[in-house]
């Protein structure tokens, strides 16, 4: 086995990660909603509750991917996964699932990390570059498929769309990673290091800006949770914007899934241009597109509307989600302990924007749009602090 070949194993395995993954996670706020009358409030809960034990796991994970090795722990992740998906299967109780959701948040966190880290290693800068791309790729395209598909799947399957799907294709990770494992060593061994003067130095375009590369580093940070919050909300109050618009969860995966593959058409287009390498307008330009877009999916009333407004949302989270990952294994070494921070970020914001929506529907329940107007404002303070960090010139 190459070295590419074996990377190709290792990109399997995100394509396959993320398909299971969405197949539960996005379709688990329908089943929520079908089984147990979860609304917008519950569903942007459980999405909190989800975000905050990410935000933990994925460092502690990310420092284990690291020290303990990447194969290691995506065999622990995915049998972890395997086990809770067939559990799941069986639970009778919206409290016993939380309890789920928990092992799942954890669990999850062994596999990112170590897989973010696996694309990158043994790579030159132009490696780097190249394999990040792919990896991008790989798995924006798997998560637009798993939400196109998903719908259908839930309304022809029922239970067995969150749980027994997901747990054949964990089981059939955990499969492929040991046999990934028999050649991983002796094709490092094999592959030598690139040359220590150019080993994930920064291009030579982030040193001629204002500040450095670590500053565009913090700011990606930043805006990548921003992202996800909302990202998540979206995901979160799906059931909702369906219930308002007539579709049925087959419906929602035709016509809502349009924003997955307008990220990975981003990702595709980020991947061969690279002009937007350390270059603070691009990352503006995309916050600027992530707040208007949000706002407009969840208060509009046309369909046409939603689905227009899902194709920029798509363009600004590609942008944010690149910037943050290709910065993370341009600027550093530590790639497990990096990829953890990366998730950790994400997991961050996956809390904050459910919870500041969930709160705000608490708080004004006889305003439907509150949670909207809420996580807007929440994201309208994020731009202000990605300004501010541009302008202070720190690195």
């Amino acid at each position: 086995m190459t070295h590419r070949q074996l990377k190709t194993g290792y990109l399997t395995l995100t394509g396959l990660n993320t398909l299971a993954a969405s197949y539960f996670f996005n379709y688990l706020f329908f089943f929520l909603r079908d089984h147990f009358g979860f609304g917008d409030r519950e569903n942007l809960c459980v999405t909190a509750l989800h975000g905050f034990v990410y935000t933990f796991a994925a460092w502690q994970c990310g420092k284990f991917a690291q020290r303990r090795g990447y194969v290691l722990s995506l065999k622990l992740g995915f049998l972890g996964l395997t086990a809770a998906m067939i559990i799941g299967a069986f639970l009778q109780s919206a409290a016993a699932l939380m309890v789920l959701v928990v092992f799942y948040s954890v669990v999850l966190l062994l596999t990112w990390p170590a897989l973010e880290a696996l694309a990158s290693e043994r790579e030159s800068q132009a490696g780097t570059q190249w394999m990040v791309g792919i990896y991008n790729c790989t798995w924006a395209g798997a998560a637009a498929l798993a939400y196109f598909t998903g719908g259908k799947f839930y309304d022809a399957l029922g239970r067995g769309a969150i749980f027994w799907l997901p747990a054949a294709l964990f089981f059939a990770q955990f499969l492929l990673t040991l046999w990934l494992e028999k050649h991983h060593a002796v094709v490092l061994a094999a592959t030598p290091e690139p040359p220590k003067e150019t080993h994930h130095t920064p291009e030579v375009i982030a040193f001629r800006q204002s500040v450095g590369p670590k500053a565009f580093l913090k700011m990606a940070w930043l805006a990548n949770p921003f992202a996800y919050i909302a990202i998540n909300t979206l995901l979160a109050v799906m059931p909702g914007i369906a219930e308002r618009l007539g579709l049925s969860p087959t419906r929602v995966g035709l016509f809502c899934s349009l924003w997955f593959f307008g990220r990975f058409a981003a990702f595709a287009l980020l991947w061969k241009w690279t002009g937007w390498h350390y270059r603070f307008r691009w990352l503006l330009a995309a916050f600027l597109l992530l707040i208007g877009s949000f706002a407009t999916i969840l208060l509009a009333n046309e369909l046409w509307i939603v689905v227009l407004a899902q194709v920029f949302f798509g363009l600004a989270t590609g942008l944010i989600y690149y910037s943050s990952l290709f910065y993370a294994m341009d600027v550093g070494e530590a790639k497990g302990e990096h990829g953890g921070l990366h998730e950790a970020f994400i997991g961050l914001g996956v809390f904050l924007g459910p919870a500041v929506g969930a709160t705000a529907l608490q708080l004004a329940p006889q305003s439907a749009n509150a949670g909207t107007w809420a996580v807007s404002g929440l994201l309208a303070l994020g731009l202000g602090g990605l300004v501010w960090l541009r302008w202070r010139r720190a690195d």
